[in-house]
């Protein structure tokens, strides 16, 4: 692939904060985009994205100087370059970075550039994206796992849990999935309008209610499922995000909407065995913080055989980390986050050495959402399974759907859909 030309720019995100888009031309005029997301709640050795600090303009957010190392130091060195793959031309972008944490031209300049290229070769090879990325004579269909209420840092109300998600996987399709979880998402609605709770959305577009407990989001999202004409467990089960990286401090889980209590790791490891017991849970991420070593092996130990358990801040979608995570026995899945790491081609790396190690992959998106829908593609391409890209509204989230949707339908009887097999362990 011989690059032609490179345009950087600064755009909007979901939460109309900038952020990168770069648009790759390659011989014969191809020309394709890729643009970055943003995480609000982020771990500590994420790949760093490059703001401006000017408090000027947009309090500080601006991303004028990685769009312009883009337009100047990336531009020369890459413009009238050969690529053969997208493992070589991430790699030159990392070498030209030459730092460990991406810092210098910026993990976001540095993955829309990766994106852009993925897209691009895809047009010149005349093939879906899904299949520039990993070509199989099968592809497995994504179950969606819809954060259908939002709480901690994504939301201002008084729920602690970042993220309370429905999973439909009792269904023969894709297709069939999405509209279950979209008739459990507005009849949940409807559900806390007559509670009198407020309906308004918090980032990801799941509800952000002011509830009387952490542990009533589970009741009215049961009672939602019910409602809908769904059985809980059989045909939609809950998925639980509550982003305790965030509740760390001083060796102990501080609840610092509700309650104002503290919990030692062990009493957080009680809670959630408690919560799997009494509710239809398969998943659980970040059931504990991301420096919580120790505690994560106890939670590994007690519950890997019962649900998924994904790392995501403990991992940062990183194969380094992720190996030592193997090793030490921790967890038993990935979250997968294409910004954590900064390439398309070290993403799919992290993958494939989870999924060699017998762990699984959850797909994901970032608070700071953009139309991009490249997780879509990157979904079906490593057959994870499942995806969270958000609730039942907010284009940016919906857009990934659609694109789930075009890619079934392209697939036809190449494509299975995962269902709950996706969540179980041997």
């Amino acid at each position: 692939m011989n690059i032609k030309n490179v345009l950087a720019r600064e755009v909007l995100d979901s939460r109309g904060n900038p952020t990168v888009e770069v648009e790759i031309t390659l011989n014969g005029d191809i020309k394709a985009r890729g643009i970055s997301p943003s995480g609000a709640s982020t771990g500590e050795k994420e790949a760093v994205e490059l703001r401006d600090g000017d408090r000027k303009r947009y309090g500080g957010k601006g991303v004028e100087k990685a769009v312009e190392g883009i337009q100047t130091e990336v531009q020369k060195a890459i413009v009238n370059h050969k690529f053969a793959t997208q493992k070589e031309f991430d790699q030159f972008l990392i070498g030209l970075d030459g730092t460990p944490d991406k810092s210098r031209l910026g993990a976001n300049a540095i993955l829309a550039l990766s994106i852009a290229f993925a897209r691009a070769s895809s047009l010149a090879n005349k093939i879906p994206l899904y299949r520039q990325l990993f070509d199989r004579e099968r592809y497995v269909m994504p179950v969606p796992c819809m954060n259908v209420i939002n709480g901690g840092r994504h939301a201002d109300n008084n729920i602690n849990f970042q993220e309370f998600m429905i999973a439909p996987h009792h269904a023969p399709s894709f297709k069939e999935s999405i509209r279950m979880g979209e008739e459990v998402f507005h009849t949940l609605k409807d559900l806390l309008r007559k509670k009198g709770y407020a309906t308004g959305v918090g980032d990801e577009g799941g509800f952000a209610p002011n509830l009387k407990s952490d542990e009533e989001a589970l009741e009215i999202i049961l009672e939602a499922i019910i409602a809908a004409g769904y059985q809980p467990g059989k045909d939609i089960s809950i998925c639980l995000d509550p982003a305790t990286s965030e509740m760390w401090s001083d060796g102990k889980y501080q609840f610092f909407k509700s309650d104002k209590k503290e919990l030692s790791s062990d009493e957080m490891i009680q809670l959630w065995e408690s919560w799997i017991k009494q509710y239809p849970i398969i998943l659980l991420e970040d059931g504990l913080g991301e420096n919580d070593w120790e505690g994560w092996q106890k939670l590994t130990k007690k519950l890997a055989s019962q649900i998924e358990l994904v790392g995501d801040d403990i991992f940062c979608t990183n194969p380094k980390i992720i190996q030592k995570g193997i090793h030490q026995k921790i967890a038993n899945s990935v979250l997968i986050k294409l910004n954590q790491i900064g390439t398309i081609w070290e993403t799919l790396e992290a993958v494939s050495l989870a999924q060699q190690n017998d762990y699984h992959c959850f797909i994901s998106h970032r608070s700071g959402e953009t139309e991009d829908t490249t997780i879509a593609d990157l979904v079906v391409a490593t057959n994870a399974g499942h995806i969270k890209t958000g609730s039942g509204c907010r284009t940016e989230r919906i857009a990934k759907f659609n694109q789930l949707l075009r890619i079934e339908e392209e697939l036809g009887t190449k494509a299975t859909f995962a269902g709950l097999e996706t969540f179980k362990f041997n």
